[in-house]
């Protein structure tokens, strides 16, 4: 590892409207982002609790490092961490965010992803927020920005079925043993991050943040998770393969490792999906073949149960902040979800490796 560069906070980052100051160190791990990195930095220099940026540049090959050199130039109170090398053992996300722990200074630590923009004002809004609920971790699930059909026909869908799996009460119920968390924004008292091992004691995790969210509510910590697209918002994937590659790594871990959960998601989706398809197969029989009552009426129970799943549907959408006109993409993601959800299978079951960030990790090394 070698430190490249260390920028001192400047004093007005210190000052806190009505005399708050929380001392929040944001802490961005950054792997070959220099289309989004800059974004991510001026988003965070303008909320005003930000006590410093830590970025750390997990060994770029691209821009990234000109990028934040240039970026340190305008804001004083960013700071920058090059790593050389990942230890054994490690996975690149956690040692990256464990690294740039050891400079931090603030008591409440902010993870974020270099693809997250944070709008004005929704720092404050979130420690307020904790505040009222004697939260010491929170977590948000951002907005969603999409430009493609794919990216439109199956993100929306994920997050759906995943707030099914996590329902957003259970996890911020202390009663419930249900955790989660979602790593491009999380937002943890420091105190709370070290008295539970911090990414060192999820080292090997894929899912490092619904890790620590496990031992966060283990023992005992207020958690509070919610939708977020009023405080952040993000693109995760720019390209299909990056997206096939991600939710790959993930979602089998998600399901719990459960063959079985996948295989009901799988015959759930199907029910679902099946309306839909039968509207476009029984009027296409007709039109083909001989006009038979059975047909008629088959067509009809279709509308009316497309028409219940997708208004549904339309309903979980909103509620994640995603517009309703994205369930008309049903149709295209449920297949493409169902894939995924079968090669992450494939993956983590036949022994295989994933891959992200130009990284590749056998599923035996990891957590």
């Amino acid at each position: 590892m070698r430190l490249i560069r260390r920028y001192p906070s400047s004093s007005s980052a210190f000052t806190m409207p009505n005399d708050r100051d929380p001392g929040v160190s944001a802490i961005i791990p950054a792997r070959n982002e220099a289309a989004v990195i800059a974004r991510a930095v001026e988003s965070l220099e303008r909320q005003p609790d930000i006590r410093e940026i830590i970025v750390v540049d997990d060994q770029s090959e691209d821009q990234t490092p000109e990028i934040l050199a240039r970026l340190a130039r305008q804001y004083s109170n960013l700071r920058m961490l090059r790593l050389e090398n990942l230890p054994s053992g490690w996975l690149g996300k956690p040692h990256a965010l464990a690294e740039g722990v050891k400079l931090a200074t603030g008591d409440w630590l902010l993870f974020t992803d270099a693809d997250t923009e944070h709008k004005p004002g929704s720092l404050a809004s979130l420690l307020d927020r904790a505040e009222a609920e004697h939260a010491g971790f929170v977590s948000i699930s951002p907005g969603q920005h999409m430009k493609t059909w794919w990216e439109r026909a199956v993100i929306p869908l994920v997050y759906v079925q995943l707030a099914r799996l996590y329902r957003f009460e259970d996890v911020s119920d202390p009663r419930s043993p249900a955790a989660a968390a979602n790593g491009q924004y999380l937002l943890i008292r420091r105190g709370i991050y070290e008295s539970i091992g911090g990414h060192e004691a999820v080292r090997n995790a894929v899912l490092e943040d619904v890790e620590l969210a496990k031992r966060v509510k283990a023992a005992g910590v207020q958690i509070w998770f919610l939708p977020g697209a009023a405080w952040a918002e993000t693109r995760m994937y720019q390209a299909f393969g990056d997206m096939w590659r991600g939710w790959t790594k993930n979602l089998f871990l998600l399901y719990g490792r459960s063959s079985g959960r996948v295989v009901k998601a799988l015959f759930d989706l199907f029910l679902d999906w099946a309306p839909g398809a039968l509207l476009i197969i029984f009027p296409l029989a007709l039109l083909l073949g001989p006009w038979q009552s059975w047909l008629i009426y088959a067509t009809a129970a279709a509308i009316v149960v497309f028409w219940m799943q997708q208004w549904s549907y339309k309903r979980r959408l909103e509620r994640l902040g995603f517009s309703r006109g994205l369930a008309n993409y049903f149709l295209l993601g449920a297949p493409l979800f169902g894939l995924l959800l079968l090669n992450s299978l494939r993956t983590y079951r036949l022994g295989g490796a994933v891959e992200w960030k130009g990284r590749t990790y056998s599923v035996k090394e990891t957590s």
